[in-house]
């Protein structure tokens, strides 16, 4: 535990990517296979806690925290609230231990304590825990209860923890973000192939690491040539990877789930193509009669399905567009020009069996004046705006800025009021930056959304101590405040929704201004919004 410890330590006080790559090299090279493999499961967003195997609930914690450490609840409350991680908190109550136990490693702990103990009575897991936290010194028991938590963030991205394994292995990135694609457990053995530099027979089953667009925050004129890029529709929907090899079909989330069984029209017309492939696209429901995609809202309804009946498929059909052809009868075609795998791409899907599959129309606009009149009529056409994709490129892995550019629509606006805060959490436990926001109903203010960013920090500063001042009710963390601040909110799209007492839904919800200038009885109705849902 002590050298996870410490690596934890040097990564969250590092804000230099590469002081937190060097901490990770080193810690791999050190580490235990054991530890190293369940340190790279932690670090790569893995929890040891899950719902079927409960260890402790936060209630829990502050009661036992409560008992160890001879302190009223009231004041565990108190404390919890000014410092805003429980983890942290339980680390700052817990007295020091009299003297050193037995030193443990990572994996010890894990598999030794934590997972036996999962699912007892609460009197014996109060116990394990409770003698736990006096037997380890502070950096060591903040660890441990964050994987009590299951909030172990250490401001590291899995990109530079790929990098790091590189770099000790020598092993391409590419290869080991492939093989960390989907569930695997931590063991020594994964780890060894993980740093495998042979290919092994499972890099065939995989997913390729999904390529990611950067938003274009220039005007496109400064990307040269129109002509030097492909132009395509941004579609609303979810990006997935169709793997077709050996003739058996797998469909793979941009989240790394599998969604086979759910999307059976797609599946079939993949299982007809002429040739073993990997296709990039959006899963997008339509609507056949319109020419057009579905609200995303739609597509919800049958993500939620594994097997969907006759009703869900004729009410929400969904097809694949592709927009890349990353493998071709089982060559790797990555490295290829954009404009080539595009070529391929459209000869593959020519005779596909039905519109359930077909390639992402390219558009060919003359200039960019043209492209810029084009994405003006995204909305209408139900997507989000264009994608610029280099003709030149590669398909590269991440988030890599320069060949794909995604060239959002702005978003849609509504004036609401400050109806409801809380506080944040981490760095931000003590100020009130959660929002809630409300639109007119009549003579009623009707909550609608939560938003969280877009303040500048002075803002929430000035708007905390406000809040403050102008609280009416409090019900636990969160506060009421007197509705009269109104704020433009931005947000992606708008859905009627049943779920929501308001009766709709918005995506992607973000403060753009804080409205000084603007009284909250001009503050936009709720049948404003409502005549914006597709």
């Amino acid at each position: 535990m002590k050298l996870f410890a410490a690596l934890y330590q040097a990564l969250d006080r590092s804000t230099a990517t590469l002081d937190k790559r060097a901490a990770l090299v080193e810690y791999f090279r050190s580490a235990p296979e054991r530890d190293a493999a369940w340190g790279l499961f932690l670090l790569a967003g893995g929890k040891v806690s899950t719902a079927r195997r409960k260890i402790a609930g936060p209630a829990e914690l502050r009661e036992w925290v409560s008992e160890a450490a001879e302190l009223p609840p009231w004041l565990v409350e108190e404390s919890y609230a000014q410092v805003g991680d429980l983890a942290e908190t339980l680390a700052l109550l817990v007295p020091e231990p009299e003297q050193a136990a037995p030193e443990r490693s990572l994996a010890e702990w894990i598999e030794e304590v934590l997972l036996p103990v999962a699912g007892f009575d609460p009197s014996d897991r109060c116990r394990v825990i409770k003698d736990a936290w006096r037997s380890l010194p502070f950096d060591e028991r903040l660890v441990f209860n964050k994987l009590l938590t299951g909030a172990l963030r250490v401001g590291v991205s899995q990109r530079t923890v790929q990098q790091a394994l590189a770099e000790v292995s020598q092993v391409p990135i590419a290869t080991i973000a492939q093989r960390m694609l989907g569930g695997w457990t931590p063991s020594p053995a994964f780890l060894r192939d993980l740093l495998n530099p042979q290919e092994l027979p499972g890099d065939r089953r995989q997913p390729y690491p999904f390529f990611l667009a950067s938003p274009l925050e220039q005007e496109p004129e400064r990307l040269g040539q129109v002509g030097d890029w492909l132009i395509e529709w941004k579609w609303d929907g979810i990006r997935a990877q169709l793997i077709r090899r050996g003739g058996e079909v797998a469909l793979w989330s941009r989240g790394e789930e599998r969604l086979d069984g759910r999307f059976p029209e797609v599946e079939g017309a993949a299982a007809a193509l002429e040739a073993d492939c990997v296709l990039d696209g959006e899963l997008v429901a339509w609507q056949p009669e319109a020419a057009l995609p579905l609200p995303f809202s739609a597509l919800q309804t049958r993500i939620q399905r594994q097997k969907p009946g006759p009703r869900w498929l004729a009410e929400a059909p969904v097809r694949m567009v592709a927009y890349d052809l990353l493998e071709l009868a089982g060559e790797d075609l990555r490295e290829l020009p954009q404009i080539e795998r595009r070529r391929r791409l459209e000869a593959l899907l020519e005779n596909s069996d039905g519109p359930q599959l077909l390639p992402s129309p390219l558009l060919l606009p003359e200039d960019w004046e043209t492209a810029a009149t084009l994405r003006s009529g995204s909305r209408e056409r139900g997507v989000e705006g264009l994608m610029l994709k280099r003709a030149i490129a590669p398909y590269q892995s991440g988030r890599r800025r320069g060949d794909w550019w995604k060239w959002k629509i702005g978003p849609l606006t509504i004036d609401a009021v400050l109806l409801y805060a809380q506080p944040g959490h981490g760095r931000r436990s003590t100020l009130h930056t959660d929002y809630t926001f409300g639109l007119w109903e009549g003579d009623t203010l009707v909550p609608i959304a939560k938003a969280y960013s877009g303040l500048t920090d002075a803002e929430i500063l000035e708007l905390d101590r406000w809040l403050r001042a102008h609280t009416r009710e409090r019900f636990g963390p969160v506060r009421s405040v007197e509705p009269v601040q109104v704020f433009e909110l931005g947000f992606e799209g708008v859905n009627l929704s049943r779920r929501h007492k308001s009766g709709v839904a918005v995506r992607f919800p973000r403060i753009l201004r804080w409205r000084r200038d603007k009284p909250a009885a001009e503050a936009d109705l709720l049948h404003t919004l409502k005549a914006l849902a597709r």
